[in-house]
């Protein structure tokens, strides 16, 4: 029996759905509530969330998870994960979202990004921030929002308005008005320098955004708030928070320089650490912050895939060639490749390391031969070869990848897992609790309440077992593949 006061809940805000867990000092993940999340597309290439929702279904799932553990005294401390870059603007003083939530997959800064490009910021940009300019981050989405939403010009004039990722929202709603952000999901706005502790005001004025709006940056682990005792029938302490990315590297115990994690959830996200170095790219990878504690950063070299699992519910449901995700397992293994097709899954422009906003999805080799089964096995097929994209650049950059582990709601499937192995020729590990992101922020709120003497205690005590899938596939039928998939990238 776990002792009283002794479970972690994790509030893991994704981009498909809102989940409340709750954790035992050993991993053991002993109950889950969870709500689907609707998504808005009011245009072509623009994607938002209902912010009030998110909050409703954090809210109901937490109770739901508390209500399971026998209550609020037996929760020790309450960690947070989220999804990055998306951005809600809420009136301080109602406590009310202003505007729907611009999620972190929305293309409309795309033309934005481009002058600022064409004005020649990028570089610095990238030097101060790590990070591209791309319609991905946080900054060029609140700079629409203050330009384009009234209710946010409003209370902006008025001082009244705050702007800040989903972690913010959450914390400000828990709490009842702290606003406060982690380095995490700072270092993902283009307004955090890397080697800054707060927000930079030139970087603030160049992307149009009022320093006044934005929360402070905390560390992910420690004291940062707690919880208003009428939400669960007594406070419970706010003791970490970070990205859904840096959250899931904690939970794979990728804590060390040089350890390499794969996260297949709706997009796919490699993090290489570099620790106390700061992360700098020629192969347009980005730079982030994998965590900060005691005011102490550690870094991260990141690879961003901007469609992973999402290709697969489209195939589910708008193409209706699977009925459940499952099936893309059984049909990849009935046929012996996949006859010639090859799917670019651009359905949202290409993240890393292209960074082509202007990319669209295409499948390519089609003929009367092919069949859904081949169409589903491409789309698996596209996970590993975005991924060996991916360890090229890694390598250019002087993090060349020994392993990986991965993880992830697609990770499950073996066929696919061992295709990693096959198409990047080197191990790949996957742990046999693969919701590692909502782990991560358990070991950090178990650290940052005491629980755990360090981050590497917490990830010893709380990571499980794990597989390992080997290479068996030969040069020659590896290298036809890249191939192919080199020349379908090149046709979009």
């Amino acid at each position: 029996m776990t002792r009283q006061g002794d479970l972690i809940l994790v509030l893991d805000a994704g981009t498909t759905s809102t989940r409340a867990m709750l954790f035992d000092c050993a991993g053991g993940l002993q109950a889950v509530s969870q709500r689907e999340l609707t998504q808005h597309y009011p245009r072509p290439g623009w994607v938002e969330h209902d912010a009030a929702e998110i909050w409703q279904s954090t809210l109901a799932c937490a109770t739901e998870a508390i209500a399971r553990a026998g209550g609020a005294d037996r929760i020790a401390c309450i960690g947070i994960t989220n999804q990055r870059e998306t951005v809600v603007a809420w009136d301080r003083a109602s406590g009310e979202p202003l505007h729907r939530a611009i999620v972190w997959q929305d293309r409309r800064t795309a033309e934005l990004c481009d002058k600022l490009r064409a004005e020649g910021h990028e570089a610095a940009v990238q030097e101060a921030t790590g990070l591209l300019l791309d319609p991905y981050f946080s900054a060029t989405k609140m700079h629409w929002l203050l330009a384009n939403a009234p209710e946010v010009q409003s209370a902006a004039q008025a001082g009244r308005l705050a702007l800040g990722t989903v972690e913010s929202w959450l914390v400000f709603k828990l709490t009842g008005g702290a606003l406060l952000t982690d380095a995490s999901n700072a270092s993902r706005t283009s307004l955090l320098p890397l080697a800054g502790r707060q927000w930079d005001e030139g970087l603030c004025d160049l992307f149009g955004v009022p320093l006044s709006a934005l929360p402070e940056v905390a560390d992910n682990a420690g004291e940062l708030g707690a919880s208003l005792p009428d939400l669960f029938g007594a406070a419970i302490p706010i003791t970490g928070l970070a990205g859904d990315q840096q959250s899931a590297t904690i939970g794979q115990g990728c804590l060390a320089p040089g350890d390499t994690k794969a996260t297949y959830g709706t997009g796919a996200f490699v993090l290489t650490g570099t620790g106390a170095e700061l992360p700098r790219s020629q192969h347009r990878l980005l730079g982030t912050v994998l965590y900060q504690i005691g005011g102490e950063r550690s870094y991260a070299l990141e690879g961003s895939v901007f469609v992973a699992g999402s290709l697969v519910k489209w195939l589910r449901d708008s193409l209706g060639i699977v009925t459940d995700a499952a099936e893309t397992e059984t049909l990849a293994r009935s046929v012996p490749d996949s006859g010639g097709v090859v799917i670019v899954p651009a359905l949202s422009g290409l993240g890393a390391p292209h960074w082509r906003p202007d990319a669209r999805a295409s499948i390519s080799g089609l003929s009367f031969a092919s069949t859904r089964a081949h169409v589903a096995r491409a789309a698996l097929e596209a996970m590993a070869l975005q991924t060996q994209d991916l360890a090229d650049a890694f390598s250019g950059d002087g993090a060349q990848w020994t392993s990986l582990r991965i993880d992830g709601g697609m990770s499950v499937n073996d066929w696919m897992a061992q295709d990693m192995a096959d198409i990047l020729a080197l191990p790949v590990e996957r742990p046999d609790f693969v919701e590692t992101t909502a782990l991560g922020a358990a070991m950090l709120a178990g650290y940052g309440a005491g629980l755990f003497g360090s981050l590497q205690d917490a990830a010893g005590a709380m990571r499980g077992a794990t597989r390992t899938f080997a290479p068996q596939m030969d040069t020659a039928e590896r290298q036809a593949r890249i191939d192919s998939w080199k020349n379908a990238l090149a046709a979009v």
